[in-house]
């Protein structure tokens, strides 16, 4: 049988160590071939064939390795490495909800991260989520963005995803449900080639409660995806797109690898290859790029 496709596992790197005993379980799972270690104790490919009757799932291998504080991934071997990365910043490219953190420096944290969580879960429309958390911040002094951007935190491997991509070619955009005043920010950090995301308005160094119009939600995020693809004259199955919520489902569905990170109920039921374990740099592991090529975030 031809070993079309690849399984990656990812190792969750303060929790656990991937052993030469898990790599020959997983070939043993699926049938595969000879392991490729992309990183000892961390990360190792294995190739295997298509998904077929009769070959553990995804669920079924997480179920195994899960426990362990292991990811699994699958993808086709050829075409891994992706020409475009988008991913969202919330939850994704940084460890923090933007909103939250500037709703909790104003005393109105629990209110509004209530909304967030049910927005994000897709348990309400997301645009009017948006503006009703927003509306909460009436007249409130803008310095807390800067209060709340003093708590933003990178999840692990954010630098190093965008600058080992850049240094291969791949376009790379943040493209966010939150904030400009954020995006542009941790987009300079990281190095992503542009940003998008809504505008806060703001009045005389005071939110006015308003977020300008149109709001970028889920069908903006995917139409991003599809244009950046278009300018750089890639097909669908190049690009990547990487996040956490609702509102990024439609763009992970359209993406070439559309992976979900340490996601909500919603995005995991709905996306097949999911990082619930690892940091970032496991998007580069599924691209089969060995830790050794990577471009340091230092």
């Amino acid at each position: 049988m031809s070993l079309s496709h690849t399984i990656t596992l990812v190792a969750r790197r303060d929790a656990t160590t991937l052993t030469d005993a898990d790599a020959r379980a997983a070939r043993d799972m699926v049938k595969g071939g000879v392991p490729v270690i992309l990183s000892p104790g961390e990360a190792v490919d294995i190739p295997s064939p298509a998904p077929h009757a009769g070959m553990p799932t995804l669920d079924t291998m997480r179920a195994v390795f899960g426990p362990r504080h292991i990811d699994v991934l699958l993808t086709r071997s050829r075409g891994r490495r992706k020409g475009l990365l988008v991913a969202d910043m919330d939850s994704t490219i940084v460890a923090n909800e933007t909103l939250d953190d500037l709703a909790a420096h104003a005393g109105i944290g629990e209110r509004i991260a209530e909304i967030t969580r049910r927005s994000m879960n897709g348990e309400i429309d997301f645009a009017a989520a948006l503006r009703e958390r927003v509306a909460l911040l009436a007249g409130l002094p803008a310095t807390l963005l800067e209060a709340a951007w003093a708590d933003v935190r990178l999840n692990e491997g954010a630098r190093e995803l965008v600058a080992t991509m850049r240094a291969r070619n791949a376009r790379t955009a943040l493209v966010s449900g939150g904030f400009t005043f954020f995006t542009s920010r941790v987009a300079a950090l990281c190095g992503f080639a542009e940003h998008h995301a809504n505008v806060l308005e703001i009045h005389d160094g005071t939110l006015t409660g308003t977020v300008g119009e149109p709001i970028l939600g889920p069908d903006a995020k995917l139409a991003h995806l599809r244009r950046l693809a278009e300018d750089g004259r890639l097909k669908p199955a190049a690009t990547m797109a990487v996040g956490d919520g609702a509102n990024d489902l439609a763009m992970l569905k359209d993406a070439g690898l559309g992976i979900a990170f340490h996601a909500k109920p919603i995005v995991r039921a709905a996306i097949g290859n999911r990082v619930e374990h690892a940091g970032l740099r496991a998007l580069l592991f599924a691209q089969g790029y060995p830790a050794g090529s990577f471009v340091s975030e230092e």
